[in-house]
């Protein structure tokens, strides 16, 4: 059974472009166009991992990601932030909200895909520890 990814992201290119690039890689691809509609696919369950643009109407990456650790039955889903916001108090805030992972656009496909992989890697480890 292959992992299953859900891509959150506003900008309906990036959702396109993620959903090929994963889907070539053997993932699961499904998405989601805003944080609030990302955030009740997330809580019907199923996904080992969440890809989340920081910009979104609704709920934001930053809130989307802080709804996820809160939450008693989806707060080990690992999260990558993918978004436009390089900066490093950006950054830093992602990661501190609870990412596990921040990667900016534009990104480099093969460097994605290795960050994934090595998420997904964690998360089993974890899964398997605890």
């Amino acid at each position: 059974m292959s992992e299953k990814i859900l891509v959150v992201d506003d900008e309906e290119d990036y959702l396109h472009i993620l959903k090929l690039l994963l889907s070539s890689e053997g993932y699961d691809v499904d998405t989601a166009c805003d944080g609030a509609d990302g955030w009740e696919k997330l809580k019907a369950g199923g996904y080992n991992l969440a890809i989340v643009d920081i910009n979104m109407p609704r709920m934001d990456g930053y809130q989307l990601c802080g709804e996820i650790r809160k939450s008693e039955t989806l707060k080990e889903t690992p999260v990558i932030m993918l978004t436009v916001r390089s900066r490093d108090e950006e950054q830093i805030w992602g990661l501190e909200v609870g990412s596990d992972d921040y990667v900016t656009k534009p990104f480099e496909p093969s460097v994605l895909v290795a960050k994934i992989k090595s998420v997904l890697r964690r998360s089993r480890q974890v899964g398997l520890d605890g």
